[in-house]
């Protein structure tokens, strides 16, 4: 199954998991609570969809990769006990907690959460004298002579044999205790992830022609060469650094990441020109409405490939006001919230506006920090509690400024600056619908309708942002090219001919 589908699955293993009687205990007994063995190719999101399960199901998280540790910081270290037998006395090796699962009740400890996952990585590839503590820990759940605490699941994930030497095969008694999980590499369930995660968008438009690109292990004479999913998000963190400082991202650049020559070359090619449509098709000035004739007839007589190119410049920029609009949207949300909890305490009079504001940013400082430690906030949620934060303080500097004392002039004063946030985020829903409609009517304007508007209604689709932005604010021009066009049967015929320029453009670069 792809990684998606993987993600669900492991989701509804722990909801049954943790489900209880009416006397609190777990409906499948410990013994019968299989851990999960995730299998599949490196760099494809084992570990983040773990991460992500954890802070939707309101749970805990504990992550390892065992081939940093050893048997002693794994299993624990021995020391010697006296214990009577039969009214002997024996001196008994004990050892001491492992570290593992010491970290298990320091997170329980640090966050409140008393259930949670417990996750192993390359589990497959220990040393050969941590290879039986391994087998111990799936089938009776410990390590050493610890158990792991009730209500955390077991989690492991390893790589097949064919990428990784080192790797052990697990034996059909262990397979028999535990629920295995093969998860393969999937570009279009990559994608919805990599909108998230705003991936640079040369990448998902390069991607976008060259699916076959987007993952890649060889073993030739010459040695490993590969591409994977990880490669290409951590290029385009860099990517968007170099910009940023106006650094060259050349052909050495990319394959410090994509370490596929031919590939390297073939992004690098590419790159050169997704630059050259940005400096030649003026994406800002189309998104406000300026639309020259020069970039309609250079547009459509272009090649399918710029046609795409030019497109993803179009979806990387709105892709910005979404993700800007959701984020606000965040704050405002949790900014409205507080506000409402502290109303009836500036009506009552019974402490002063400074106070309770202080004591709000106090509540609000905690609650973000143990909310951060149990990881259970995305890292836009992380930034939308930050503006919180920054809003209440500015609160509490304005009224002691202007030496409000009064609860009621106190709380108009904040509201006043309440309002104006509200209408920040309402301007920047206006120029995004703004944008949106302009992009829709300069792809009009260039193709018609045909299948380019098909391929950028797509590529909305596959967007979260871009979903909740018009499942909230709405677009007529969306909602016509969804209805009227026959979406899925006009998105294969795209798909094909997608692979059949990637196949030329194959010819073309990599020969």
């Amino acid at each position: 199954m792809n990684i998606k589908q993987a993600k669900e699955e492991i989701k509804n293993t722990i909801k049954a998991y943790l489900q209880k009687d009416s006397y609190g205990n777990y409906k499948i007994p410990i013994v019968r609570q299989r851990p999960v063995l995730l299998i599949g190719a490196p760099g494809i999101g084992k570990t983040a969809i773990m991460e992500q399960i954890a802070r939707e199901c309101g749970i805990g998280i504990v992550a390892y990769t065992i081939t940093h540790h050893t048997r002693q910081s794994a299993i624990g270290l021995p020391f010697i006990r006296q214990k009577i037998y039969g009214g002997k006395e024996y001196s008994v090796t004990e050892y001491t907690m492992s570290e593992i699962i010491a970290s298990v009740y320091e997170k329980i400890e640090s966050t409140g959460l008393s259930e949670g996952i417990l996750f192993i990585d390359e589990i497959n590839c220990v040393s050969e004298t941590l290879a039986p503590a391994m087998l111990q820990f799936l089938q009776n759940k410990t390590f050493g002579t610890h158990q792991v605490p009730e209500g955390w699941l077991i989690a492991a994930a390893g790589n097949p044999p064919e990428y990784n030497k080192s790797v052990r095969e697990f034996d059909i008694v262990t397979l028999d205790r535990v629920k295995k999980i093969e998860v393969i590499e999937d570009f279009t369930i990559w994608k919805e992830y990599a909108y998230k995660q705003s991936i640079h968008g040369a990448i998902l438009s390069y991607l976008e022609i060259k699916k076959d690109h987007f993952y890649v292990v060889e073993t030739t004479v010459d040695g490993k060469h590969f591409v994977t999913a990880r490669g290409w998000e951590d290029l385009s963190r860099m990517m968007e650094a170099y910009e940023e400082l106006d650094i060259a991202v050349n052909e050495g650049v990319i394959y410090q990441y994509v370490q596929h020559r031919a590939i390297a070359k073939d992004f690098a090619n590419y790159l050169d020109l997704y630059y050259k449509y940005q400096n030649d098709y003026h994406v800002e000035e189309i998104l406000q409405g300026h639309i020259s004739k020069n970039a309609l007839k250079k547009l459509s007589s272009a090649s399918f490939d710029e046609k795409l190119s030019v497109m993803g410049l179009l979806l990387s920029r709105l892709g910005e006001n979404f993700k800007q609009v959701y984020s606000m949207d965040l704050f405002v949300t949790a900014l409205h919230g507080v506000l409402t909890q502290m109303k009836p305490l500036f009506l009552s009079e019974e402490a002063s506006c400074n106070e309770i504001l202080l004591q709000a940013i106090k509540e609000q400082t905690q609650l973000l920090q143990q909310q951060k430690t149990a990881n259970l906030l995305e890292p836009l949620e992380i930034q939308s509690r930050m503006l919180l934060l920054e809003a209440l303080e500015q609160y509490q500097k304005n009224i002691n400024e202007k030496n409000i004392q009064n609860g009621l002039i106190g709380f108009e004063s904040i509201k006043e600056s309440f309002s104006a946030s509200v209408t920040q985020r309402k301007e920047k829903i206006e120029e995004t619908s703004e944008y949106l409609n302009n992009a829709f009517l300069f792809l009009e304007q260039a193709f018609g309708e045909n299948q380019e508007i098909v391929i950028f209604i797509t590529e909305l689709t596959s967007n979260p942002y871009s979903v909740q932005f018009i499942n909230e604010n709405g677009s007529e021009k969306y909602y016509h090219y969804n209805k009227s066009l026959l979406f899925e049967e006009r998105h294969k015929d795209i798909l094909q001919q997608i692979d059949s320029v990637s196949g030329m453009l194959d010819t073309l670069h990599l020969d």
